[in-house]
């Protein structure tokens, strides 16, 4: 499955340059976050699949006024052709906002989301606004990942984390793919394309290797 991620700016490679059926290939696109409204519902039109986001720290006119014809996935598991898909958008806490959020209050949301998570039994990919803490953030309140995501993929280990927040420009040594004991990590900002493997697959194909 060909996934596009996208966060944080209108890529100009997607939408200023774009030419009609670029994005025709996709079979998903997982928005996380700080994107306008009217980005989002260019990339409902202009592509052939579902686009699934979550909210960022700047993103509280989507809460009453969300994108048409996008899917929030914020607090729920969205299972699409049999992939679990868990959102949970917004920053930590730096200032006012609808969708910032101390590590206490993170704590407790995804403590919410137990029943959902046990009753999918467990996720596949998980996409955040927020890097988690140490994987991709930095010390600043603004920036600082959350420790409870990491939690989330110590204990549920999804074949992907795919989150926003971060811009590449903040530094030369930030990375878009990750590989994280075996979870692959991807800073979603402007975009990534990537393909989403089964860790079954993945592990077949391992194996066949080993044979020979």
């Amino acid at each position: 499955m060909r996934i596009l991620a996208v966060a944080d700016t209108v890529s100009k490679y997607l939408y200023d340059y774009y030419t009609p059926g670029k994005l025709d290939g996709f079979d998903l696109i997982l928005a996380c976050g700080d994107l306008s409204r009217d980005y989002l519902e260019f990339l409902v039109d202009a592509s052939r699949c579902p686009v699934l986001y979550v909210k960022g720290n700047h993103d509280d006119s989507l809460i009453d006024n969300p994108p048409g014809g996008c899917i929030c996935i914020d607090d729920k598991v969205y299972v699409y052709k049999g992939i679990r898909i868990l959102g949970v958008g917004g920053s930590n806490r730096y200032r006012e906002g609808g969708y910032m959020f101390t590590e206490d209050q993170m704590r407790r949301r995804i403590s919410k989301l137990r029943f959902k998570l046990m009753k999918s039994g467990g996720i596949d990919i998980l996409v955040t606004h927020a890097p988690a803490r140490h994987l991709n953030d930095f010390d600043s309140l603004s920036h600082r990942g959350f420790e409870c995501f990491n939690l989330l993929l110590k204990k549920y280990r999804p074949s992907y984390f795919v989150h926003g927040h971060i811009h590449k420009n903040y530094g030369i040594n930030i990375p878009q793919k990750t590989e994280i004991d075996g979870v692959t990590v991807i800073n979603a900002y402007d975009y990534c394309e990537f393909e989403y493997i089964p860790k079954q697959n993945i592990q077949n194909k391992n194996e066949k290797k080993a044979a020979f």
